[in-house]
């Protein structure tokens, strides 16, 4: 059996390979770390340890994206990285806010890959060609317009257009789904952070295409994906919002994609 321990140099490749990374200070860490702990409880999941979390704030002063490890269910959650990213901006119609939970990643909804094509206003929402969608099915989402209110969306994890759209992570800028670095999708993807449950069907025999044979999948693959709000009142220093020279790129609609 290999150490769980050894998980923890996952931070090694996520710093190599990831090109979008936040410096969260250790205070912030640990209380990220007790923020997950209990929306991992309130789901009867606090005896959760042994694999990799993934942790979306989507409060409007933080738009960051967290890996998570635990050897034991008795160990605190250490910080694996950070980098940010953009969840559900109300106002405009058919746009919601990004749900909380905790959403378990599973071949029941399963992933695809971007073609990388672009929409009628000239963006890739799902971003360049073989990105992966994460697939997290049906989600009861609150409706950013209107009277507001909960409808069913359908909730991804995605890569967005690299050149207009991925310098603004940081914001609030999606429809409802997490837009991530394309960098940290291709991590993801490679290393199998999340892909527990497809890696059984694997195991089991089954051919899954959307999986690349080039992967190098972690011992520690988890499956959940939980989304908290922290409801900062002030943007914290390690998670800058992008710059005017960002919102300077947003083409006509570019409000409008995934």
């Amino acid at each position: 059996m290999v150490d769980p321990r050894r998980a923890l140099l996952m931070r090694n490749a996520f710093a190599r390979e990831v090109t979008r990374r936040l410096k969260v200070p250790a205070a912030d860490q640990a209380a990220y770390g007790a923020r997950l702990q209990a929306a991992l409880a309130a789901k009867d999941l606090g005896g959760l340890a042994g694999e990799y979390v993934v942790l979306v704030d989507r409060s409007a002063n933080v738009q960051a994206l967290f890996i998570y490890f635990r050897a034991t269910p008795a160990d605190k959650w250490q910080m694996i990285g950070a980098s940010p990213v953009a969840t559900g901006r109300p106002g405009e119609f058919d746009h919601f806010i990004t749900p909380l939970g905790v959403f378990e990643h599973t071949p029941d909804n399963m992933d695809f890959r971007a073609e990388g094509t672009m929409n009628q206003n000239g963006i890739r929402g799902y971003g360049k060609r073989d990105m992966r969608i994460f697939d997290l099915g049906w989600a009861e989402g609150e409706r950013g317009w209107g009277k507001g209110g909960v409808s069913q969306m359908r909730f991804q994890m995605h890569a967005t257009d690299p050149d207009r759209l991925e310098p603004l992570l940081g914001i609030r800028h999606s429809k409802g789904c997490v837009r991530i670095p394309a960098s940290l999708n291709v991590f993801l993807d490679h290393h199998g952070i999340l892909d527990a449950e497809y890696e059984a069907l694997v195991a089991s025999g089954r051919s899954l295409w959307v999986l690349h044979s080039d992967r190098q999948v972690t011992p520690w693959a988890g499956r959940y994906i939980v989304v908290v709000d922290s409801q900062r009142k002030t943007r914290p220093a390690w998670s800058p919002a992008p710059g005017s020279k960002a919102h300077a790129k947003i083409p006509a609609g570019g409000d409008n994609a995934d």
